[in-house]
């Protein structure tokens, strides 16, 4: 996805933070010990990943793509994982349709009482919106970063579960979202986007989980996590509902000497499956995404929304970097 919450509506918000929380912000951590062995993640592998979800073609709910592409993820986390949920769910979109989505999940260690969910969203944009050529405006885009390479690590993440148990009091969850990128198209005017349609299948999860009074400590969610010379600055929302948990990322990131990928600044807000997640389901959740200060799509990268979101341009060594310190994160817990 996702939609760009602009600054100015959200002044009043920015100057009412005190001077002490901004500098909680951008606090620096002293670097911790790490005492567990990590696993090696493999990007090749998650590469594949990707790859397989987009030769399916465009992940548009209620198309053929869509369904084979349920049906693969599903078999594929059901070789890895304790158990899988399929959630199907009937929401409306922006302009008032209905629409069929299904979340799909995928647990490991499913008795430990403590809980992480690592997420993602698994549909792709029915509207190339953003593209320069007005003509593919109504095309649907292929999705290979937006969407589907955060899926393609979260599943390289639980083969790796399987092959290297995790610690027996921790649970992880992982959680691939429906319905996040059907929202309204750019070409309508603005009032007619208030209502958005974004997040839609994490909405729906956030307020009915899989488990009945499902409860995770935190969470955190993929998206746009496949482009070459990422920058991933800690996002607005993620500061918000969750900053102990930023801060403790964007430091292990920098411990690992990810750095100059993971700025230690504020990023802008978005509207995105973490969001539901904080406000709704109470799981302190952030979002690692790929945010550019100034582009003329609104702070998303260069093939935002266009038909060139293609596996031409999706970077093995980003797909490892982001894996490599959610690997460092879960396994440290």
């Amino acid at each position: 996805m996702r939609f760009l919450i602009p600054f100015p509506l959200i002044f009043f918000f920015l100057a009412s933070c005190s001077n002490s929380e901004m500098s909680n912000t951008q606090q620096v951590q002293k670097p911790q010990k790490e005492t567990v062995a990590v696993p090696i993640f493999d990007a090749d592998s998650a590469y594949s990943f990707v790859a397989k979800q987009v030769s399916f073609g465009p992940r548009v709910p209620e198309t053929n793509a869509h369904a084979k592409t349920a049906t693969w993820l599903a078999e594929k986390l059901q070789s890895y994982a304790d158990s899988v949920f399929v959630q199907p769910f009937r929401t409306r979109l922006y302009d008032g349709r209905g629409i069929d989505g299904k979340n799909i999940i995928a647990a490991f260690n499913s008795e430990a009482k403590k809980r992480i969910v690592l997420a993602a969203h698994w549909d792709s944009r029915p509207f190339a919106d953003y593209d320069l050529n007005q003509s593919n405006h109504k095309k649907a885009i292929d999705g290979a970063n937006d969407g589907a390479s955060g899926v393609g690590v979260l599943i390289e993440l639980a083969r790796i579960f399987k092959k290297n148990p995790l610690p027996k009091h921790l649970g992880v969850d992982i959680v691939l979202f429906d319905l996040e990128d059907y929202g309204a198209p750019a070409w309508l005017e603005e009032r007619q986007q208030q209502d958005g349609g974004w997040a839609l299948g994490s909405t729906h999860w956030s307020q009915t989980p899989h488990i009945r009074g499902y409860q995770a400590s935190f969470g955190i969610l993929l998206d746009m996590v496949g482009a070459t010379n990422p920058i991933f600055p800690q996002e607005y929302f993620s500061q918000q509902y969750a900053a102990w948990l930023s801060n403790k990322v964007w430091q292990k990131a920098h411990n690992l000497g990810y750095g100059n990928s993971f700025p230690k600044v504020l990023g802008n807000p978005i509207t995105d499956d973490h969001l539901p997640m904080n406000t709704i389901a109470g799981i302190p959740t952030i979002n690692i995404i790929h945010l550019v200060e100034e582009s003329e799509n609104g702070s998303f990268f260069e093939y935002w929304h266009t038909m060139n979101d293609s596996m031409e341009h999706i970077d093995r060594s980003t797909l490892d970097v982001v894996g490599t310190l959610v690997l460092h994160v879960v396994y440290n817990e």
